[in-house]
This record gives C-alpha cells, sequence and structure tokens, in this order.
C-alpha cells in the first residue's frame, strides 16, 4: 500500500508527536495520582496512557484546528493533583478520591462543550499576555515544587521546603537517576533533533537506574520499590482499567460532586486557554485560521472519553503539536495516529513502562516547568511604562503559588481589567476642540455672510471625541464640555472616532442637554457609528435611552459638514438675514457685480444666458468640455468629486449669490468635478467667449470682474487656511 506525501506526514508526524506526548502523560498521571498514596504511582502511569490514547483518538476526529496535538498536559496535573492533596488532607478516602478525578474531568469536558456550543472560544483566546504570562510562569514553578520531592526521594507528603532541608532523607541513587535525566534532557537537542529530548532523557534516565541496579540488586524488584512506577494495575486490559475506575460509583453522592464543580470549572477555563493559544502559535506557523469553537466542543468530547475509561484530562499542547508540524503533519488524522500509537504502547509496552523511574519523570517534568517560566517578563520592569503589567505577572505567580490556579487566573483578570480602565481613563476622550469662527461648513458663502460667521461663529464648538466613553472617562469629558455650556449656543460632538458609550457617559450627555435647553441651546451629534466594534448602532442606542426625541434640542447628522452648515444657517438668519422664500437675484444684486455702472450691467446681463434647474438635475459633470462661469440667483448647488458609480465626496456648497465654474472659466480645461442643484434653482450663465466680446466694449468692467474672481478665490483660500490652522493637533 503506498501513502501520498500528507499521509506519509501524518504518520511520521503522528509518531514523532506520540514519543513526545507519551512519557509527559506518564509523568502527569504519577503527578496527579501520587497524592492518593504512594503505592498508586502505577495507577497514575496507565491513566497518562489511557488519557493520551482517548484524548489522541477523539479531539483529532472533531478538531478545527489542523496538526493540533491534544495530550495530557501541565495545567491538568497541576489543578488536579492540588485537588487531590487537599481532598486527601481533608480525610477523604482513595476509592472516593479515584472517582472524583474522574468526576472533575468529566465535568471539565462538559463544560468545554458547553463553551464551545455558546461560541465562547473567541473570547476565552483574548486572556490578557500578563495573565497567561504570570498563569504559565505560575504553573511551572508549582510543577518544580511538586517534582522536587519525586526528584530528591524523600518519604510521601514531605513538602518542597521541608525536602529541601532534609537531606538526610534524600535517596542518593534517584537523585543520580534524575540528574542524568536532566542532563541529556537539556543537552540532546544541541546534539541531535531526530527525537524529542524527552525520549532520550527518558532512556538515559531508565538505563541509569538499570546501571545502579547492578550494583544494587534490590532496585531490579519491582515488588515495594519506591523507586519505579510498578505493575500497572489493569494488567495491560482496556476493559479492566474502566471497570476498576466505576466499580465504586454507588458511593458518589450529590455532595462529592459539588466539591468537584470549582475544580471542574477551573480545569475546563485553563485548559480551554491552553488548547486556544496553542492553535493562535500554530495559525501563526501554518498561515491557516482555526476554528476555536469546534475546537472547544472536540477538546470536550476528548475528556469527557478520558474521563470515561480512566484517563486524565488534557489539551492541545505546544510541545507534541510542534514536533507533529515540524514532522511533515498536514491533516487532523496526525493526531489521531498519535492516539492510536498510544494505544498499541498501552497494550504491548505496559510490562516496560512499569520499570520507568519516578525520579526520571519528575526530572522530565522540573524541566518543562522551567521552560514554561516566562523569563523575557523581567524585562518589563527596565520600562516604566510596563511596570504595572510585571506587577500583574506577580500577582498572578503569587496567588498561584500561595492560593490556586483559578484565584490566579480570577486575581489577573481583575488587575488586568484595572490596568485597562487606567490606560483609557489615561488617554484624552478629546481629539481636537474648534470654534466656528475657525472652521466652517463647505457651503461656499457670501462675503457679507462670512463675516457674520467670523464675527458670531464662536456661539458654537466642535469637539471631537475619540475612544470609549465610560464611567471612567465621563468626567474627564464633562470638564471639557463644562467651559462651554456657559458660553455657546450649540455644541456640535464629532462622534465618528468613538469605539463605546455605556449608560454612564449617556446620562452625562442628557444632564448635558438640559443645561443648553435652560439656554435654549442645542446638543448636536455628527457621524454616530451605526456599527461599534460591539456591533452596537449608536443612533438606536440613543434612542432607546431617550436621548434624542422629537421635542428635544438635540440634532443628529450623518456628517459634520452638515451639522455645520445648519448652525452657520441659524446664526446667520439670528443676525436678522432672514432667508424666507428666495426671490430671484438680479445682476446688480450679486456680489461680483455690485456697484457697477447700470448701464454696462445691461450690456453684460443681455449676453448672459438665464437657465433653472429642478433639485437632484446635474447642471455638469466631471470631464464635460465647458467655459461657462455660473452665478446663483436662487438656490443652491452642490459640487460633488465622483469616487465610483454610486458613491462621491461632497467639496462644496454654493448658495444665493455665489459663483461656480471659474476654474474652466479661467483655463478653458474640462470640468473636474460634477455639479447638481440641491434645491431648485436659478442661474446666470456666462460663457468665457462672450465675456470676451463684452469685454472689447467694457474692459473696466472686464477687469473689475477678473479682479472680482481673484478676491473672491483668495477670500476663500484665506478661509480655508484658516480652517486648516484650527484643525491641527
Amino acid at each position: 500500500m503506498k501513502f501520498t506525501k500528507p499521509e506519509a506526514g501524518d504518520l511520521w508526524g503522528g509518531l514523532a508527536a506520540m514519543l513526545v506526548a507519551l512519557p509527559s502523560a506518564i509523568a502527569l498521571g504519577v503527578t496527579i495520582y501520587s497524592p492518593l498514596g504512594a503505592s498508586h504511582s502505577a495507577q497514575g502511569a496507565l491513566a497518562g496512557l489511557l488519557g493520551a490514547t482517548a484524548l489522541g483518538l477523539i479531539a483529532p476526529a472533531f478538531g478545527g484546528a489542523n496538526r493540533l496535538i491534544t495530550a495530557p498536559c501541565v495545567p491538568a496535573a497541576a489543578v488536579l493533583s492540588a485537588f487531590a492533596i487537599e481532598y486527601i488532607h481533608g480525610g477523604g478516602g482513595f476509592e472516593s478520591g479515584l472517582i472524583l478525578l474522574s468526576i472533575v474531568g468529566l465535568l471539565a469536558g462538559v463544560l468545554q462543550i458547553f463553551f464551545g456550543a455558546v461560541r465562547l472560544g473567541s473570547l476565552i483566546k483574548y486572556m490578557p499576555y500578563p495573565v497567561v504570562s504570570g498563569y504559565l510562569s505560575g504553573v511551572g514553578l508549582i510543577m518544580i515544587a511538586t517534582q522536587t520531592p519525586k526528584f530528591l526521594g524523600v518519604p510521601k507528603d514531605t513538602s518542597f521546603w521541608r525536602s529541601i532541608a532534609s537531606p538526610e532523607f534524600w535517596n542518593w541513587q534517584g537523585i543520580t537517576v534524575g540528574a542524568v535525566t536532566v542532563a541529556v534532557m537539556i543537552a540532546a537537542p544541541k546534539v541531535i533533533r531526530v527525537l524529542p529530548s524527552a525520549i532520550f532523557a527518558l532512556v538515559a534516565g531508565t538505563l541509569a537506574y538499570f546501571g545502579l541496579g547492578w550494583a544494587d540488586p534490590s532496585l531490579l524488584t519491582l515488588e515495594g520499590n519506591t523507586l519505579v512506577i510498578g505493575p500497572l494495575g489493569s494488567g495491560g486490559s482496556l476493559t479492566d482499567a474502566m471497570t476498576t475506575r466505576w466499580t465504586s460509583m454507588d458511593g458518589v453522592g450529590f455532595d462529592l460532586v459539588t466539591k468537584a464543580a470549582i475544580p471542574a470549572l477551573t480545569l475546563a477555563v485553563l485548559l480551554s486557554i491552553d488548547t486556544l493559544k496553542t492553535c493562535v502559535v500554530l495559525d501563526a506557523l501554518t498561515r491557516s485560521r482555526h476554528n476555536s469553537n469546534r475546537e472547544l466542543i472536540a477538546q470536550g468530547l476528548g475528556n469527557v472519553a478520558s474521563a470515561i475509561i480512566g484517563g486524565i484530562p488534557g489539551a492541545g499542547t505546544m510541545g507534541p503539536t510542534l514536533v507533529n508540524l515540524s514532522s511533515g503533519a498536514v491533516t487532523r488524522f496526525s493526531g489521531v495516529v498519535e492516539g492510536a500509537l498510544s494505544l498499541l504502547v498501552f497494550i504491548f509496552l505496559a510490562t516496560l513502562i512499569s520499570w520507568v523511574p519516578v525520579a526520571a519523570l519528575a526530572a522530565i517534568l522540573m524541566v518543562i516547568g522551567a521552560r514554561m517560566i516566562d523569563r523575557n517578563s523581567v524585562n518589563f520592569l527596565k520600562q516604566k511604562s510596563t511596570m504595572m503589567d510585571f506587577a500583574v505577572i506577580a500577582a498572578v505567580i503569587l496567588t498561584a503559588l500561595t492560593a490556586s490556579l483559578i484565584a490566579a487566573s480570577g486575581v489577573g483578570i481583575i488587575l488586568a481589567v484595572f490596568l485597562f480602565i487606567r490606560e483609557q481613563i489615561g488617554g484624552a476622550v478629546v481629539r481636537r476642540k474648534v470654534y466656528c469662527d475657525q472652521v466652517f461648513s463647505k457651503r461656499v458663502r457670501t462675503h457679507e455672510e462670512m463675516e457674520i460667521l467670523v464675527a458670531l461663529g464662536n456661539h458654537a464648538v466642535v469637539i471631537e471625541l475619540q475612544g470609549s466613553l465610560f464611567f471612567g472617562t465621563t468626567n474627564q469629558l464633562y470638564s471639557a464640555l463644562e467651559p462651554e455650556l456657559k458660553t455657546r449656543d450649540y455644541v456640535i460632538l464629532d462622534m465618528r472616532r468613538v469605539q463605546s458609550v455605556d449608560v454612564t457617559a449617556a446620562h452625562m450627555l442628557d444632564q448635558v442637554k438640559a443645561m443648553l435647553a435652560e439656554r435654549h441651546g442645542f446638543l448636536i451629534f455628527s457621524q454616530l457609528p451605526q456599527n461599534l466594534p460591539s456591533g452596537r448602532d449608536m443612533q438606536e442606542y440613543f434612542d432607546q435611552i431617550g436621548l434624542v426625541r422629537p421635542e428635544s434640542p438635540v440634532r443628529l447628522f450623518s456628517e459634520l459638514d452638515e451639522a455645520l452648515e445648519w448652525v452657520e444657517n441659524r446664526i446667520i438668519e439670528k443676525a436678522a438675514i432672514q432667508r424666507g422664500e428666495e426671490k430671484l437675484l438680479e445682476l446688480h444684486e450679486i456680489e461680483l457685480f455690485r456697484n457697477r455702472k447700470e448701464q454696462t450691467l445691461a450690456a453684460f446681463e443681455l449676453s448672459m444666458e438665464k437657465r433653472s434647474y429642478k433639485a437632484g438635475d446635474k447642471i455638469f459633470k466631471r470631464g464635460d468640455v465647458g467655459d461657462e462661469l455660473f452665478l446663483i440667483r436662487r438656490g443652491a448647488v452642490r459640487i460633488l468629486l465622483p469616487l465610483s458609480e454610486k458613491q462621491s465626496h461632497h467639496l462644496g456648497t454654493f448658495g444665493r449669490g455665489a459663483f461656480f465654474g471659474e476654474m474652466a472659466f479661467l483655463d478653458g480645461h474640462a470640468r473636474s468635478a460634477d455639479a447638481v442643484a440641491f434645491s431648485d434653482t436659478d442661474l446666470y450663465v456666462l460663457s468665457r467667449k462672450t465675456f470676451e466680446i463684452v469685454a472689447e466694449q467694457h474692459k473696466k468692467l472686464a477687469r473689475d470682474v477678473m479682479e472680482g474672481l481673484a478676491s473672491v478665490l483668495a477670500s476663500r483660500l484665506r478661509y480655508t487656511t484658516a480652517e486648516l490652522r484650527a484643525m491641527e493637533f
């Protein structure tokens, strides 16, 4: 039978991953079960084998990440061994403790399935880095502390500190085996990379043990030998392993199940984080995307299966996964291969596993634990800006060592939230503040109107907001608004860069609205985001909380320019320039031709064409050839720059008495934008050719018209320059 390249890669990858995962699984099983009694290390090794088998066969078959290897992991050992120690010290028995460990694993798997079903996978993987770093470092230190007594060979239940301080209890044979294992595990990657260093280390430690056995024959017996795992309790039978685990279920009451609830939740969260962290790294290496929720469901199914057959829980683990990838694996089938090979080892090599030295397994886990410690986090102390992040890491580690891993995760998340709030509060929510005598709408005004806006525009202010408006920044925002509420009639809040608004901030804005209403002022919102990162529509949210009502002094505009134009019109109207129903302007009433001789104007008017357009009519479009100058007698015209067939950029609005089309009139080139009647519009149209003919007879007026054009254009440029300066930040 020939294998294709992907299939061969999956087979080799699965084999390499099994060689990495299995020694760790055995060591972790021993770690979990040893608190139940030194004689139960063999059952722990068996549980590690069964866990590697069930997880390897089930999780990849249903998973959402190619090449991911699921196996027993350090977080599971840390949580379950701590739980076992606490349970035994509380007076619990071995049989009930054994079944309770299985219940914890079973509930953790069910919770993971629930996490995936309700789509929590996308949230769990966003755990803050300081929390993850502190958690991993804490787990690494816990592993070192729990394995040190086994490494030294001290009696059961000897604590870490007491084992260090009591050299009279040390077993030099166990220390020798452990030292050889550590040395080989550290040195092997520098010499050869064909096989994982854990395999070389385990073989070296076992050979060292048998070498010592030549000098001391008592080491070569299994019965009562605490330096090796000892006979596996099932005799290699999967059926016996399952039966042994669940025969005492009758003795399990509701109180035991409730005891398992919190550890199960802790385990489910930690295993989920560990898996998704590995998936993110795998995505980066393979340029792929995993399905986090599907993967959580698969992990849960794997842990449920592991618990049912008497195995220990696990997760998608970094070491075996990277070995699997580097060995050529391509698909999820490589994970199934790893599980199947673990099953074959369980069936055919159980006797050999009985002779594995406990000190060798402890040494492997101590090296793994040391590698889990995030040494780079010390660099956070070098920068003032990251010292608080280091404090979070230190707090998580301290809590993990003195309380529990779930408490450490909780402390870390709470501190990370405080850091986030602190960062948000430290940033300015007001990006820019500018008054309306410095910034203007795109509507082109007459000189008289512009003078009014320059004189009275400071009655309105534009405040551009940014970031998150929430309870932490509400006071800062109110402090920025308060001075304006006493002196401005119009407060425009540009919301385009706002990321979120909570109820506290919305309530404060409602108070601002009420304060402006007392002075007959207006609170104006422009560019309310329709799709915030949270998915919320801000305008809909404002409607729901009652901030925007038809009778309230609040106005909403889709663009800042529309808000500015509305405010400008009110300022101009308030200054007694009443628009009412617009009458047609005569030529002498247009600023460009004002104060000219009646006879001369009559000659010019005869040379002009009079045109009328309905609202929405296109006067000319971009690319049209024409040299006409358009003077607006009534209505308004918008100049638009086409961006696509359905989208245009608003360049400006020209109102009654203004002119447009001057660029083509002056240089004769094609139109650079579209001109569209914004309302019903009447125009004077003067072509350049006609102008030159009339100019021969009325040279002074022609010169004055050109100077007038230059003067108005210069004035527009000055206002634009002042606006750009005001918008600098």
